[in-house]
């Protein structure tokens, strides 16, 4: 790959990996939905795009020849075992830094389902921590702090409205002291902050059906101790990410289309904060334009580099694979984003729109050096640039 850099990639937005063993439905089934699919009712997942990215570049990484069969590989997944495993597998990924995003339900993208939503949960589910992800990778784990989990987190302990609020803007505060980031979902079009008032009746709408979703039968029967996730209102997410913005760290946003987030990204110019368009297909060159317009704001590159880097200055645009539940993930697509990248300034250098030298810059700053950057992550975190 022309200009790649030898350091390690940074992945801006990731979320931790499971704990246990998987057979051969199990795994299929979490590939399927971590893709955006469901396992098909006749033939196999594993002949799409993304199992045959599986069977290409993770065997290797576990000491087997490209494209075994399926059933070989989860063999000797299971013979390494689940730590062993994901070790190999994170390690030949190629990426040396992490932002983890710890939501307790991973809700997804704003006006989007996801089959795989609960998979995500940190504990309940089996999911590693970020310190956990760090030594099984060799690498360096920074959180993105979820704020509707933060805000579940501050609920089950809170005994009114009013003390939840407070307490929620006391968590959110000490949170920043320790993360890398903020993240949230949001998909709203307004430009400035809720008012109180709202804010009041929105919390407590919220709260009262986290308490009736808590008193169901079912959880009755099942004994289970946390109620179970209830998405805040769009409300109180605006409260929250003005909370959050006013704290100076850096916020990511997850968003579908990003165009209805014009309005905020207008309002929070020369505020100090920096927010990320964390965008789905068919999305990011979207947010790459957005990035280009607003000083403060950046944008994950994506997929298909060459659409999203022709819209934004190469310092506004970050790699992330978006990868959760299974570390085969991070291995795919981070061999997708430096393929993609490596031919699209292969061609480059070949037409002379740029020198060799610059090709090596432009890939060390997408892949790990504006993510470095931007969230202040140390040394050893990810290569620079």
């Amino acid at each position: 790959m022309t200009g790649f850099p030898s350091g390690r990639l940074v992945d801006q937005h990731g979320y931790g990996v499971l704990h246990a063993e998987l057979g051969l439905a199990t795994f299929e089934t979490h590939l399927a939905a971590e893709t955006g699919g469901v396992a098909p009712g006749h033939g196999s997942f594993y002949d799409s795009g993304p199992g045959l990215a599986v069977r290409r570049w993770c065997p290797p990484l576990l000491g087997l020849e490209p494209h075994c069969a399926p059933a070989r590989y989860l063999a000797r997944r299971r013979e390494l075992g689940a730590f062993a495993a994901a070790r190999a597998l994170l390690r030949g990924s190629g990426i040396g830094g992490f932002l983890v995003d710890t939501s307790t339900a991973a809700p997804g993208t704003a006006g989007t389902s996801r089959t795989a939503r609960t998979s995500r949960t940190p504990g309940a589910h089996g999911l590693t921590s970020p310190t956990e992800l760090a030594a099984a990778a060799g690498g360096r784990a920074r959180e993105a702090v979820c704020l509707e989990s933060l805000a579940a987190q501050v609920a089950d302990t809170s005994g009114s409205v009013r003390a939840f609020l407070a307490n929620t803007a006391e968590a959110l505060h000490a949170a920043a002291r320790g993360a890398a980031a903020f993240v949230v979902g949001a998909a709203f079009r307004e430009g400035e902050p809720p008012g109180p008032a709202e804010v009041l009746r929105a919390a407590g709408h919220w709260l009262r059906r986290r308490a009736e979703a808590a008193a169901l039968p079912l959880r009755r029967i099942t004994g289970r101790a946390a109620p179970p996730y209830e998405e805040p209102e769009p409300v109180l997410v605006r409260h929250l990410l003005w909370s959050a913005v006013a704290t100076g760290r850096p916020v990511q946003l997850r968003c579908g289309d990003p165009a209805p987030l014009e309005d905020f990204l207008r309002a929070t110019v020369g505020l100090g904060t920096e927010v990320v368009l964390l965008a789905r297909r068919p999305h990011h060159r979207a947010a790459a334009r957005l990035a280009a317009a607003f000083p403060h704001v950046h944008a994950d590159v994506g997929p298909r580099p060459a659409e999203t880097l022709a819209e934004a200055p190469f310092a506004k645009l970050l790699f992330s694979t978006g990868a959760g539940a299974l570390p085969e993930l991070y291995v795919v697509r981070a061999r997708a984003f430096t393929g993609a990248l490596g031919a699209l300034l292969s061609e480059w250098v070949a037409e002379g729109v740029c020198a060799p030298g610059d090709a090596s810059r432009i890939a060390a700053r997408v892949g790990s050096g504006n993510a470095s950057r931007l969230y202040r992550l140390g040394a050893g975190e990810g290569a620079s640039c």
